[in-house]
């Protein structure tokens, strides 16, 4: 079984029923139960990608045999895990069927959860600001102008709207990069971008380099990609550039997936020098370096930096590929992301993309080509908002958990709180009963297991929201966390 093949039945749950290839199971449960891994870890590791969304609902589970072989484990580790999944209503077993996905009562995935409508669910998974919306209603009028002329094509653009890619390329130009639109490429968002990226320098058994903790997105893309993780950690005091050049030395990684500004989830920001000696280091190991900019104009506290790429010197930026987006700077409904690089690169990558969704939107490449040269208006009233938000979070938190530990980022949209015990997935499944939609750290951990003592929490909600949210919370620790073991934190639902 290569993958998930639809099944028709005759009625019941089945009626949706999908066949989960044991290769398929075995690269995911590798990503967050580890290698070979006991029958609880796998157990639990099913449990995250079902209730995740990355295993669909009533979802033919792999034949036990199959997956112990998968695995290299023994198929009683297999079988002992199908029990315990079975036992806490994950799993749905009928003779001569096989084994099901299924949830128990009241469980729903996080998915789901996420865009719960009618609710009063504050959302503190989503580190995405609401668009500005004179602008952008302005820009959607100007695109409504401009439409008709393009109805008379086929409204087909592989690599972007020409207009679009000299504005993209020109905004990498002004921030001191020179770019060609011909080094542009117009994606539905950043993550099809980097998993454009990934799935085309990257080969199954390949070696990636990524930071840890680092966007959970970034890293299920490499995990579908059937990559090999080489972890690096980025501490309160940010990257180790000896132990990153160490590891650059060691495993010489295919690909480096980097996030050097602002980083996603901390918000520290990479020093020049850091970056320059990371530049020299992947250019001796021949490693492409994937910079995902999509916090990097979202400065609080210093000056935008300079694009990485820009400091690279002849022949190290042939190993630079740059992704970026408007979800941050503009809104995340807006579907506009690129890549920067080669133009060669660049051609491959869109005949790559021709698999997937042929093009992106003509209408909303049109929005953004009338919001790009705006987009310093639009910063400054953002950024002055977000500083604003991420004060009444940080005081908020003061004031209701003076035990938390955080480091002030000088940009981004999150901060990355150290609740000084391993209680994130606990608190983040109990403050759901409360209205709360939470990230605990174990999300954002290239290591399965690691960073449980940690909360990703935005400050992109207005400041009575953040600090309802944050009541909530302390209400939740007053009335105690749940006991039971093994569950996997939610909601899973990343920006």
């Amino acid at each position: 079984m290569a993958g998930i093949r639809m099944v028709h039945s005759v009625g019941g749950t089945a009626d949706t029923s999908r066949t989960l290839g044991s290769r398929q199971l075995a690269t995911l449960v590798g990503a967050t139960a580890g290698p070979r891994p006991g029958y609880r870890p796998l157990a639990q590791g099913v449990r995250t990608l079902l209730l995740d969304g990355r295993i669909p609902l009533h979802t033919r589970l792999p034949a036990e045999r199959e997956l112990a072989t998968a695995l290299g484990v023994s198929r009683a580790t297999v079988t002992a895990a199908y029990d315990l999944l079975r036992e806490g209503g994950y799993a749905l077993s009928r003779r001569g069927a096989g084994t099901w996905t299924e949830l128990p009562e009241g469980q729903r995935p996080a998915n789901v959860a996420s865009f719960a409508d009618g609710s009063d669910l504050i959302d503190l998974a989503m580190a995405a600001p609401a668009a500005p919306e004179a602008e952008y209603a302005e820009a959607l009028a100007l695109a409504a102008d401009e439409l008709p002329a393009h109805l008379r094509t086929p409204g087909y653009h592989p690599l972007g709207l020409p207009r679009l890619r000299a504005a993209v390329a020109e905004r990498y130009t002004r921030r001191g990069l020179p770019t060609l639109p011909d080094q542009i490429l117009i994606t539905t968002g950043a993550q099809q971008a980097l998993s454009l990226v990934v799935s085309l320098l990257g080969r199954p058994g390949d070696r990636v380099l990524v930071e840890s903790p680092s966007y959970p997105n970034g890293l299920d893309a490499v995990g579908h990609a059937g990559l090999r993780i080489t972890p690096v950690p980025v501490t309160d005091s940010g990257w180790d550039g000896e132990l990153m050049e160490c590891a650059l030395r060691q495993t010489a990684p295919r690909l480096a997936y980097l996030i050097p500004d602002f980083h996603n989830p901390t918000g520290a920001l990479m020093p020049t020098e850091q970056r320059t000696r990371l530049l020299r280091s992947a250019r001796a190991t021949g490693t492409w370096l994937l910079i995902d900019e999509t916090m990097a104009e979202m400065a609080l506290d210093v000056p935008a930096p300079a694009p990485f790429a820009s400091l690279a010197h002849h022949g190290e930026a042939e190993q630079i590929v740059t992704v970026g987006s408007l979800s941050k700077t503009h809104w995340g409904g807006l579907r506009i992301g690129w890549v920067r690089a080669g133009s060669r690169l660049i051609t491959e990558l869109a005949g790559t993309r021709i698999h997937q969704d042929m093009a992106s939107s003509v209408l909303d490449q049109l929005v953004a080509v009338n919001l790009l040269p705006g987009m310093d208006d639009v910063l400054v009233e953002r950024l002055r908002r977000m500083r604003e938000q991420r004060a009444a979070l940080t005081d908020a938190l003061t004031a209701q958990f003076p035990e938390w530990r955080w480091q002030s980022p000088p940009g981004g949209l999150t901060l990355w709180v150290d609740l000084g015990r391993p209680i994130a997935g606990a608190l983040a499944r109990a403050a759901l009963a409360h209205g709360v939609l939470l990230q605990g750290g174990a999300r954002f951990a290239a290591d399965p297991g690691t960073h449980e003592h940690r909360l990703r929490i935005p400050y992109c909600l207005p400041a009575d929201l953040t600090r309802e949210a944050v009541r909530r919370l302390a209400v939740t620790l007053d009335e105690g966390l749940p006991t039971v073991t093994g569950e996997p934190s939610q909601p899973h639902w990343v920006a």
